[in-house]
């Protein structure tokens, strides 16, 4: 795992070069909030198999809300980790009927939520054959995935606008 704490245009145009995988971003971002991160899984040789966005910014019901979107190949278990689970998948944590929905590249993609025994809200769909997680501090801060949020893959192309924050203190926290 490679972590790019700050969304330079460097940094941003490096990991486009080298994902294989959408490196989502909201499109257009939600007011006042700031890209905060990137990270990838992968080397030069196997290429970028998962793909990391922090993005931070007013949470819905007051204080600050910490997102993460995860795309990443079955079996890679990046979005796993950040999500707390000890298997690379989702598996049997996801079930029922799906919670929310969003727009990934244009298609409408189903989210279901994955249980998690700390303060942090877990979705995850398919999107493109590849997972896509979306995973917010604090728990309550899941409440921006009830908004109509639409995707973008930053390797398609960069947003003029795009602001940088302050780095995601959640980007080197995987796991329990």
């Amino acid at each position: 795992m490679h972590v790019l704490p700050t969304a330079t245009a460097e940094a941003v145009e490096h990991l486009r070069a080298l994902s294989e995988v959408p490196c989502w971003i909201p499109s257009p971002m939600p007011p006042d909030w700031t890209v905060t991160g990137l990270a990838y899984a992968g080397d030069e040789r196997s290429r970028g198999r998962a793909a990391v966005l922090a993005c931070a910014g007013p949470a819905p019901l007051g204080g600050v809300a910490d997102m993460l979107l995860v795309a990443e190949e079955p079996g890679v278990g990046l979005g796993a980790g950040y999500a707390g689970l000890d298997e690379p998948d989702p598996g049997p944590a996801v079930g029922g009927s799906r919670a929310t929905s969003m727009k990934a590249g244009g298609h409408p993609t189903a989210l279901w939520v994955v249980p998690s025994d700390d303060d942090r809200c877990v979705a995850v769909g398919e999107a493109a054959g590849l997972w896509l997680w979306a995973i917010l501090w604090p728990a309550a801060a899941g409440y921006v995935l009830a908004e109509d949020l639409e995707l973008h893959d930053l390797r398609e192309s960069v947003p003029p606008d795009l602001v940088v924050g302050a780095p995601s203190p959640y980007l080197m926290r995987r796991g329990r």
